[in-house]
């Protein structure tokens, strides 16, 4: 298969169980055609050799491991995963403007080529009643404006968001400060664990830049195929 463009918009996440799974789905994707995300599950049974296969492959790696911790952990841990050769990491917002301006300035100094600092603000599977239940009395898009704000004052390059808020933080922060959706389902698809979704043509026209997808693409019939339709699908709204 051909590469859709220079830039595909779509992150495959490989929420499998084990390396050998993920190596096997792999094998069946052309670089160019998606990119990968490797979270915390994957992360944790193989350790960064699977990151840095997929990108001796020519596969960007979006390594997903939300780093939060003191500042100092958070950019040596940031170093760590640039050295792998990641296209793109990220920390949690809610670690604070220190933790996030460390992560940034860590990267500026250790990447030859550096990797895309994103910053998590409220995740896709929490409503508003579950941040009331953490002490956050304000809605899940208050909140992410409000964190959004903080990760584009510590320099980063942008934030994960829901694909509902994307319009909002467009016109707030810019074209040029990067958003990357989860909760993105074809029409038609199991919603599975996310309460704030949309579909793939309908983020992009509202400002995602990254689409992140996992069992609509890794669990179909034929997750080659299915990739092309959501490919095609985003050709045409940016068209």
């Amino acid at each position: 298969m051909n590469k859709t463009s220079d830039n595909p918009r779509v992150i495959v996440a490989l929420d499998f169980p084990d390396g050998e799974q993920a190596r096997q789905f792999v094998a069946r994707l052309t670089p160019g055609t998606c990119r990968l995300k490797i979270g915390k599950e994957l992360f944790t049974r193989e350790g960064p050799t699977l990151v840095r296969a997929f990108v001796e492959q020519g596969h960007d790696v979006f390594l997903d491991l939300k780093f939060h911790d003191i500042p100092n952990t958070v950019a040596q841990a940031c170093s760590a995963a640039a050295s792998l050769g990641a296209w793109m990491i990220n920390v949690h917002t809610s670690g604070g403007l220190k933790m996030m301006a460390a992560a940034r300035e860590a990267l500026d100094a250790s990447a030859d080529q550096r990797p895309l600092l994103i910053g998590v603000t409220v995740l896709t599977s929490m409503s508003a009643e579950d941040l009331r239940e953490t002490g956050i009395d304000v809605t899940p898009e208050q909140q992410v404006l409000r964190l959004a704000a903080l990760a584009q004052k510590a320099g980063l390059d942008g934030v994960v968001c829901s694909p509902r808020e994307a319009s909002v933080l467009r016109d707030r922060f810019g074209s040029g400060f990067t958003l990357v959706t989860p909760g993105v389902r074809p029409q038609g698809a199991a919603l599975d664990d996310q309460t704030r979704v949309m579909t793939p043509g309908a983020a992009v026209r509202d400002g995602a830049h990254y689409l992140v997808i996992g069992r609509p693409v890794t669990r179909a019939a034929d997750p080659v195929a299915a990739l092309a339709a959501i490919n095609a699908e985003i050709q045409a709204a940016i068209a």
